[in-house]
């Protein structure tokens, strides 16, 4: 018999390959169990620095060990930034909305209709009724296999990427606790107050608009394409129903208790009443606790408990006869007006702020509220002093919505006047025809203006330049550093690793982030200059119809207003801009720092304009590209996208699983359906590459 030797090397390098190994799994069931610990339980057993190190060493080992990928790694909770749009799923079970009362009496309708008939004894499972995104996620083996949003009740989006984004969502559940092989949860992904109100901050600051309700936020942010940015926005979620073929029990609320032992995040509030006076005593509680949760809720839901009770009592067309939401009515509180205040923007745009006596609304306490404009001022006929009604709740941004003129009283101040002059510069507000807004005209002397538009043109839409926040920025223009966007390529490392709080490294990373900014792409250049009503749409209009900065400045108010879309607003701004030699001054020494001035392409081949006047819906699904590039596509080729169908739709760019809806309106009005492969023989697919990578003129 032959004998084989084995080098000692070989078998140490396999033997370490079985430890890493184990490790990397050893690892993953420890922060699958932090995770759950301090998102979840929010009773953390280790601290930030721990769990980021045992973090650190599993994607090292990751890294290290490809062959070892898992979608349900803790590590890929930060997302992908790699996505092509979402495909559809149906719903094993349909999503059906529950029917909505704002009345105590309906509730005991509901409870007297149940009983009736049913004929026996029962329980009402009473539960917040969360205001964010239904979400199904379907699990296999323990394992989270697909997300998907409830669409249209039969079918919804897959947003698995996303979801697993969440940490409050388990992708692995606890080991031994007895969940069933295959099963449906369901529930609501939320946006946080905390959250929604960090959001709406940065939006404010980058003169974005904002979102008017965490609802809005948390819908809008689980259908961004890249799962990074869905994660940085620290959306949560709660689980609310279990279905499946072998549940543990016949009682709703007990098969959700038996989830929360599994790994998800079940509310701690769900009850069961056995009398309509209980149910009604829980409605009364939460109408007033629901202030202090840290996330929006917008009512109760009322469930018969049993799920044997429930398939005996069945469905309407649209709704289970088992279960009722009772919705509660809009929050709102009376409080003081102590004064008005003032707040400058990038553009020059002034805001009224109203200073308020504290108040809570909706879990947050409300100090301050927008008055928006001075009309909205002069309608409420406001005095310092005012006792006003502040509305807020899961429905709108905090707002002064009424006066409570019954207390007001002979000692009450001055009738808030909107002020004419700058409160930054002391410079005199002009109103331009057609607009509410009045506006600070010193645009190069107005400090909030000056490092509002150094924000802009740093920003990620923008050039992009990462390390520049609000206090930096504000911190090397104190420090006379910068005085205009210009002065960023004038930087060096060394002026700013000197500065409080900012070190070598970070300076290093803040040139060399302005260094790459010299590569953006003109259309972004321009949007980055901040020209007035010149936003990223325009700017790429502006890029494609002009192709460099030297033809725009010279363009004439004609010229301009020739080009699609392109208003005599927008052009007399664009003339207004290029009239300042202070703003041609800036321009050139752009160039001269080495920015893109021109579209990377001299010339575009006839083609690019063969959708020049036609409006063009896109539905559905797609294989060659996604919906976003689509969406470029149609603009590189002088067409124009819509987001609803309409008489003046020229046609519907229409792939598999086009919405019923649109499909419907179009066929009534007679627009025409487009497949994908008739629009790229329409527009020439040569001009496409074969990755499928778009080569875009700019």
């Amino acid at each position: 018999m032959l004998k084989f030797a084995v080098c000692p090397e070989v078998l140490s390098a396999g033997s370490k390959f079985m430890r890493e190994k184990e490790r990397i799994l050893e690892l993953r069931e420890q922060l699958h169990r932090h995770n759950h610990l301090y998102y979840v339980q929010n009773s953390p057993v280790i601290s930030d620095i721990e769990f980021d190190s045992l973090m650190r060493e599993l994607s090292a080992l990751e890294e290290k060990h490809p062959e070892m990928k898992d979608p349900n790694s803790p590590t890929e909770r930060v997302g992908s930034d790699i996505s092509k749009g979402f495909k559809q799923a149906a719903h094993r079970y349909p999503m059906l909305s529950l029917d909505n009362t704002y009345d105590e009496q309906e509730v005991r309708d509901f409870f007297q209709r149940v009983n009736e008939l049913l004929n026996e004894p029962f329980e009402i499972c009473c539960e917040l009724k969360y205001d964010g995104l239904s979400i199904s996620l379907i699990y296999e083996d323990g394992e989270l296999q697909q997300a998907v949003t409830r669409g249209d009740g039969t079918q919804g989006d897959i947003v698995t990427e996303n979801v697993r984004t969440i940490k409050s969502i388990p992708l692995v559940l606890q080991k031994n606790s007895g969940y069933p092989q295959s099963f449906e949860i369901r529930g609501e992904i939320l946006m946080p107050w905390s959250s929604f109100d960090m959001l709406n901050t940065e939006r404010e600051r980058q003169e974005e608009p904002l979102f008017a309700n965490p609802r809005n936020a948390a819908s809008g942010t689980l259908k961004l394409l890249n799962p990074q940015e869905v994660a940085r926005r620290h959306l949560d979620a709660y689980l609310y129903y279990l279905l499946g073929e072998n549940l543990t029990c016949d009682g709703h609320y007990e098969n959700m208790m038996a989830a929360a032992g599994w790994g998800f995040k079940v509310s701690d509030h769900m009850k069961k009443c056995s009398t309509v006076n209980e149910v009604l005593d829980y409605i009364r509680y939460w109408d007033n606790e629901r202030k202090n949760l840290p996330i929006a809720t917008d009512g109760i839901v009322l469930k018969v408990n049993s799920i044997r009770q429930q398939l005996n009592l069945g469905y309407k067309a649209k709704s289970p006869r088992w279960a009722i939401a009772f919705k509660f009515q809009a929050e709102r509180q009376v409080t003081r007006l102590n004064s008005v205040s003032y707040q400058v923007g990038r553009t020059g745009a002034v805001t009224p702020v109203a200073n308020l006596d504290p108040v809570q609304l909706s879990g947050t306490t409300v100090k301050r509220a927008s008055l928006h404009n001075s009309d909205i001022i002069k309608s409420l006929d406001l005095h310092i002093g005012d006792m006003v009604y502040v509305e807020k709740g899961g429905e709108i941004i905090p707002k002064i919505t009424g006066v409570d003129m019954e207390s007001r009283s002979i000692l009450l101040g001055d009738a808030v006047r909107f002020t004419t002059i700058c409160p930054e510069c002391g410079t005199a507000l002009v109103r331009y025809e057609g607009e509410a807004a009045h506006y600070c005209p010193n645009t190069t002397s107005c400090p909030p203006q000056i490092k509002g538009r150094i924000e802009h043109f740093v920003g990620r839409k923008a050039m992009n330049i990462d390390g520049l926040g609000t206090e930096t920025i504000d911190l090397l223009y104190q420090v006379g550093l910068i005085k205009d966007i210009a002065d960023l390529y004038t930087l060096k490392a060394t002026d700013i690793s000197r500065l409080e709080g900012l070190g070598e490294k970070s300076a290093i990373n803040i040139i060399r982030g302005i260094d790459n900014s010299k590569q953006v792409p003109f259309e972004r250049v321009l949007f980055a200059i901040g020209i007035r009503f010149v936003g990223e749409t325009v700017a790429k209009i502006l890029a494609r119809a002009f192709k460099s900065i030297e033809a725009l400045e010279n363009a004439t108010f004609e010229e301009l207003t020739s080009v699609n879309e392109i208003g005599k607003k927008i052009a007399q701004s664009i003339i207004d801009f290029f009239q300042d030699e202070r703003n041609r001054n800036l321009v050139d020494r752009l160039k001269e720092y080495g920015l893109q001035m021109e579209t990377a392409f001299a010339e575009e081949e006839e083609s690019s304009n063969s959708l020049a006047g036609k409006t063009i819906v896109i539905s559905g699904v797609f294989n060659r590209h996604s919906r976003d590039e689509y969406k470029s596509i149609i603009e590189r080729y002088g067409g124009k996208n819509s987001g609803s169908i309409s008489a003046k739709t020229s046609f519907v760019l229409a792939g598999e699983n086009m919405g019923p809806a649109k499909r419907e309106k179009a066929l009534e009005l007679g627009v025409r359906l487009v497949s994908e492969t008739e629009f790229l023989e329409m527009i020439d697919e040569k001009q496409i590459d074969n990755n499928n990578e778009l080569l875009l003129p700019f």
